[in-house]
């Protein structure tokens, strides 16, 4: 296979120099060879569709949207460059240590899908591609061990409530800012110094009740998605949930065992257990009598969202995860839909508010939550810079590539700093956690609060204190 790191740069470059570059497998190709079933690097199930590949017409808007391709000019990892592995790998080409790391380096933001004028479904191109290189690549012993350990606890709530600890001790003993400030780790172990400097200050929360009846008159009955990450670390941001969905006349069910949605699985390749994931959320939501199932959390609600796709070719499951999808709503969705009837009070902060990728890029979701937080008395509302780049969290990316990583939320703490913003404003833990990081390297402390919490300090008219812990 020719390799295609021959781009470097800021600019578009013209799909014919990508595709004379790459050892020019065309639209005929791709099609001809699904055509005649000549497929070496991928094979069933989740074969990356040639109609899909085809679709990409390497015009490059998609370039200054990807932040791999915004650090590093590289055009095969940007997504047309990606596309065009793909299609390689339809072609016959066999899955290549290199091909798969250009894979694995994209952040799955999916930006790209937003910027791209022919609606090319990259989305989905890539999370079929990367069931692939589960399958068929095998990566370096030390990255094997990290991604299991990484598996073994991130999708499981419990295990991860039993670092609360720990991390509690940790911090009060001071040694956590001796290790940040002696810069040893980052030198000797930059994953394990990602971690830390991930790593939130654990909350004290009491689990909330199996149901919370409405406040007035009851409009509508809800599950909620407690998380894994959101549970174990945020619990403050789902008490905050329940509150405002109370408020607005839920009554709002939070029935245990409901475990991980299957996100980080999904996302990551590994469809098998994200499809046992989403049967057991199913089983569980399933008997509730919910109306809709909310989500605070953009990684996770984009997932839910796809639970019809994931469970398609199980027919025990695939009605259920149909009609299981439909009710799926963010927070914001669901509140814009139903419109607000709990008392708005005064909450004078200047808020800067960081579009989530998976809610604005996967979901769609942008209007919703600045309509909710400029109907807040006293809130100004401030755009962020170059607001469509992600802040290099991108589920477990950040913990995968360290380095790059700390980069693009450097870049995104300098964005949300120059708005001249009180508190940073997001849906997703992942963001919290790792811009959160940045502005602490940084020494620029500000609040960082999800949507839910701003809205709950407005309706409980607890003031700016409340989002100054």
């Amino acid at each position: 296979m020719a390799d295609v790191n021959a781009t470097h740069g800021t600019g578009a470059v013209p799909g014919d120099v990508v595709r004379a570059a790459a050892g020019s497998t065309s639209r005929q190709d791709v099609l001809r060879a699904a055509e005649d079933g000549t497929v070496s690097a991928f094979d069933a199930p989740h074969l990356p569709r040639a109609d899909l590949v085809a679709d990409c017409v390497h015009c490059g808007f998609c370039l200054p949207a990807c932040p791999t391709y915004t650090l590093w000019g590289e055009e095969m990892d940007s997504p047309r460059g990606r596309i065009h592995l793909i299609g390689q790998g339809l072609a016959g080409e066999p899955l290549s240590d290199t091909m798969a790391r250009h894979f694995d380096n994209c952040l799955g933001c999916m930006a790209c899908v937003t910027a791209c004028p022919s609606g090319v479904r990259y989305d989905t191109l890539i999370e079929d591609t990367r069931a692939q290189v589960e399958r068929h690549h095998t990566r370096p012993a030390r990255e094997r061990a990290l991604r299991a350990a990484v598996f073994a606890l991130f999708p499981y709530p419990r295990r991860l409530r039993l670092l609360r600890a720990p991390l509690w001790a940790y911090e009060r003993s001071g040694l956590r800012r001796l290790i940040a400030r002696s810069g040893l780790l980052t030198r000797l172990a930059p994953t394990l110094a990602a971690l830390d400097a991930l790593a939130p200050r654990p909350t004290s929360v009491p689990r909330p009740p199996r149901r919370v009846p409405a406040r007035g008159p009851r409009r509508a009955v809800v599950g909620m998605l407690t998380g894994c990450v959101q549970s174990a670390f945020f619990p403050d941001v789902n008490a905050a949930t329940i509150r405002v969905l109370a408020a607005e006349g839920c009554d709002v069910l939070v029935p245990p065992g409901q475990g991980c949605c299957g996100a980080l699985s999904l996302h990551n390749g590994r469809h098998a257990e994200a499809a046992r994931f989403a049967r057991r959320m199913i089983d569980v939501f399933e008997q509730t009598g919910m109306d809709y199932f909310v989500v605070n959390a953009a990684g996770c609600g984009s997932s839910l969202k796809e639970y019809a796709g994931l469970l398609a070719d199980d027919p025990a499951y695939a009605p259920r995860a149909a009609a299981f999808a439909t009710k799926v709503r963010d927070l914001t969705e669901l509140l814009t839909e139903l419109g607000p009837v709990a008392e708005r009070h005064p909450l004078p902060v200047t808020a800067a508010y960081h579009d989530a990728c998976h809610l604005a890029h996967a979901q769609g979701i942008r209007a919703q939550p600045r309509e909710l937080l400029r109907a807040i008395p006293g809130l100004t509302l401030r755009e962020i810079p170059d607001p469509d780049i992600c802040c290099g969290s991108a589920g477990i990316w950040n913990i995968l590539n360290p380095t790059p990583a700390a980069e693009l939320g450097t870049r995104k703490a300098t964005a949300v700093l120059s708005t001249g913003a009180t508190v940073l404003v997001t849906a997703n833990p992942g963001c919290l956690m790792q811009i959160s990081a940045a502005l602490q390297r940084r020494s620029t402390p500000i609040a960082l609060a999800h949507t839910a919490q701003l809205l709950d300090a407005s309706i409980r008219n607890l003031g700016p204190p409340a989002l100054h812990p």
